[in-house]
């Protein structure tokens, strides 16, 4: 199966931005493992501006462009150290690509794009893909890793998108507000109704929503993937999604008919 798995900061980093070193650990030796059992993994990791954020020790996460691009430049390094390091130790290659929504709107860097991904992954090599943040800006930006996420899964035809989030999956509404919210464990159809269920508000570090993950989700899923949005916290749950179990909320495909 090729799975591609988006990380939120919210997973990868503490509040204060520094690195969340159990989660990373845990997710990276579960992704290694599914690689051992044959799946082909693609990552999508966010955190490059939190954890800038955090080795610059800066108080809060700027909101200038220029800041949020040198913060994304120095954190961009320490992500990818710290993931080339932890992979290592599982004896898997690690490669990064960085992208903008230049790439992916023009018609060759988008093939390009889809040749590198596939040539990767038939070297064994485990592909790591984040925004290009020290180079876009508001006119070339692709805004979120959710969105991108869904556009490498249908550009690589992967069967699979698991976002990875601080909540267990889609609610009847906001947990955080209505205690008496029930997770929704399968959603077939993404309509009006499911749409309106979207809160708008990321983390602090963060930039997705839940608003995010369902345009992600109508995307994918019409190009014949699943989703699953499921708690970054226990990446262990991915052994389940990878076997078709039900955890967190699953969009299910739209399979054309042969």
């Amino acid at each position: 199966m090729r799975i591609v798995v988006k990380v939120g900061t919210s997973t990868l980093a503490h509040s204060t931005g520094r690195l969340n070193i159990r989660h990373t650990e845990e997710l990276v030796k579960v992704l290694s493992d599914l690689k051992n059992a044959g799946h082909e993994v693609i990552l999508v990791s966010s955190g490059a501006i939190g954890m800038g954020v955090g080795k610059l020790s800066l108080s809060a996460r700027p909101t200038d462009m220029s800041s949020k691009q040198a913060c994304a430049a120095v954190g961009q390094c320490e992500l990818m150290y710290t993931y080339d390091r932890l992979f290592s130790a599982y004896d898997h290659t690690v490669a990064q690509i960085l992208l903008t929504g230049v790439d992916i709107e023009h018609a060759s860097r988008r093939e390009n794009i889809q040749n590198t991904l596939t040539r990767l992954l038939e070297l064994g090599a485990l592909p790591i893909i984040n925004e290009n943040d020290t180079v876009a800006d508001e006119i070339t930006s692709i805004g979120d890793n959710d969105t991108l996420a869904a556009i490498v899964t249908c550009c690589i035809k992967a069967d699979l998108l698991v976002l990875l989030s601080d909540i267990d999956g889609l609610y009847t509404a906001n947990p955080h507000t209505h205690p008496d919210a029930k997770l929704i464990p399968l959603v077939e159809d993404i309509t009006p109704e499911v749409m309106a269920l979207a809160d708008g508000a990321g983390s602090a570090l963060g930039t997705g929503g839940m608003s995010t993950k369902l345009r992600a989700a109508r995307m994918v899923t019409s190009s014949g993937a699943d989703m699953v949005i499921t708690n970054g916290a226990h990446p262990e749950l991915l052994y389940d999604i990878a076997e078709g179990r039900a955890t967190g909320t699953r969009f299910a495909a739209h399979r054309q008919e042969a």
